[in-house]
């Protein structure tokens, strides 16, 4: 009787999550998100906000071993006029745009937010929320609101009226984790 022969199972290569972002504060929530699904995300910083292109996106998207399959996020405030219109053009990519600020969108981990916002009052919205927030990192608090109210946040996002002020859609790639992790 002649023995089956085994065969190995082909192995699903998981999309690569590419997270073009301008500031600290977005880095080191992306970082949280790298950690808390475990998918492979790359965080490709860009200060300058006014530079994006569809050459420096393919430039950095070089040096990955890249599928069909990767998707690829834009993660800016819309604090500053004209930057929704720079990133409109930037085809086959997925906004994720907070107007004014990504402060907003930890916001809406813990409250409604329904009224227009600049900036500073935004930020010092979050302020009175988190203990001991500071721009550009994220405290024990702020990780434990993120995972605690997660889904809360992504319910109020979607109903604000992008790109309206208040508005983001950082919901987004959360839901294409979600989705990914599966």
């Amino acid at each position: 009787m002649a023995r089956d022969v085994r065969k190995s199972k082909a192995k699903k290569m998981r999309p690569i999550f590419f997270v073009f972002c301008e500031g600290e504060t977005e880095i080191a929530y992306v970082n949280y998100l790298k950690t808390k699904y475990r998918l492979p995300i790359q965080i490709l910083p860009k200060k300058s906000d006014s530079n994006i292109s569809c050459r420096f996106i393919e430039n950095c998207k070089r040096e990955y071993f890249t599928t069909n399959s990767d998707k690829t996020f834009l993660m800016y405030d819309l604090d500053v006029d004209g930057v929704l219109d720079k990133l409109a053009c930037i085809p086959d990519v997925t906004l994720l745009v907070s107007n004014p600020c990504v402060e907003l969108w930890f916001l809406l981990h813990n409250q409604e937010c329904k009224s227009e916002l600049n900036t500073k009052s935004c930020i010092r919205k979050y302020e009175s929320v988190s203990t001991d927030y500071k721009k550009g990192t994220l405290n024990a608090f702020d990780l434990q609101l993120f995972y605690q109210g997660e889904d809360a946040a992504i319910a109020r996002a979607k109903k604000l009226n992008t790109p309206g002020n208040p508005s983001t859609t950082v919901y987004k790639l959360l839901e294409a984790l979600q989705e990914e992790r599966l």
